[in-house]
């Protein structure tokens, strides 16, 4: 079913017509002619269409809402209306040119470019009612270019490692320093609240400027060589939770699937979004490392909190 309306605008008011041609261009509306709009009545903005009759008859001019029901030999037609092919393969191109730049826009720079081109896919998907080939090629585009910035601007990150995961005994890890990269963003972050809470609940915590600055006897995680660190397709959190048999836990593996987002892309996962404006909080209120793991640290709890809840 699709939530139609028909229009005819005051012919004096451009100000209305403008007003009136962006919010249906922004709800992803299609033209069925002149004056006729249609939306799959279950979409998100679909309440647009309502708000819009009103603002015209109030202003003077014709506006009805309809309901259509397409048969069956017309159905594909009007789905092709909603088509947003061409809108991807711009968005595929302009990341290509993203892409070679990157080198050249420097780390902050890169940052801003790959940041604009993840939120013009989502102001794409939004708005694709009935999503295809085209979606995941952009959604492909997107995610190398983020892995081609990690590598270019985020030398410190870890590559993956191609050893198997191997389950270990949380006896071995009780009352132990933990040691990591300075300046903890998502996924360290994410794996020191992982072990505090759930590993060792005694452990201490060092940020390093350099790997070779590992304690001794201290357990290394999530940089190149550390003993816990990204293992295949897999972040360092979802490598703690495989190997100490914390997998089982469904709020933790909801955690883990935005930390993945959030780290190294892929699969949107709800409320990843919301979970990096909050660390993002975080780090502008903290002062150092330690306090910015104590900030991240309340916010996991009340996520997990959330996610038992709701499981």
């Amino acid at each position: 079913m699709f939530d139609t309306l028909v229009l005819s605008l005051p012919t004096r008011n451009s100000t209305l017509r403008m007003r009136v041609w962006r919010a249906l261009k922004d709800s992803g509306c299609a033209v069925l002619r002149d004056g006729v709009y249609l939306l799959p009545a279950a979409a998100a903005g679909g309440g647009v269409l309502g708000k819009l009759e009103q603002e015209i008859r109030s202003y003077g001019g014709f506006a009805l809402r309809l309901e259509a029901r397409p048969g069956d030999e017309h159905l594909p037609a009007v789905r092709a209306l909603f088509d947003r092919t061409a809108d991807y393969a711009a968005l595929v191109e302009k990341a290509a040119a993203v892409k070679a730049s990157l080198a050249r826009l420097g780390p902050r720079r890169g940052e801003t470019a790959v940041r604009r081109m993840e939120q013009a896919l989502q102001k794409i998907a939004r708005i694709d009612f009935f999503p295809g080939r085209a979606k995941e090629q952009a959604t492909t585009a997107i995610t190398e270019l983020k892995s081609t910035y990690r590598v270019l601007h985020s030398r410190t990150e870890p590559r993956a490692s191609k050893k198997g995961l191997r389950q270990v005994e949380a006896a071995s890890y009780q009352r132990r320093v933990w040691a990591t990269r300075k300046s903890p963003w998502i996924d360290r972050l994410a794996s020191a609240w992982l072990i505090k809470r759930f590993i060792d609940r005694d452990a201490r915590f060092v940020w390093l400027e350099r790997p070779s600055e590992l304690p001794k006897r201290a357990v290394g995680f999530d940089f190149d060589g550390a003993e816990f660190t990204h293992v295949k397709n897999r972040v360092t959190f979802e490598v703690l939770l495989a190997q100490f048999g914390l997998e089982g836990d469904p709020a933790l593996a909801a955690i883990g699937a935005a930390i993945h987002f959030l780290d190294v892309g892929g699969i949107p996962a709800a409320h990843a979004r919301t979970i990096e404006t909050l660390l993002k909080g975080a780090r502008e209120k903290a002062k150092s490392d330690d306090g910015l793991l104590a900030e991240a640290m309340r916010t996991f709890d009340l996520l997990y909190s959330g996610h038992r809840i709701a499981a």
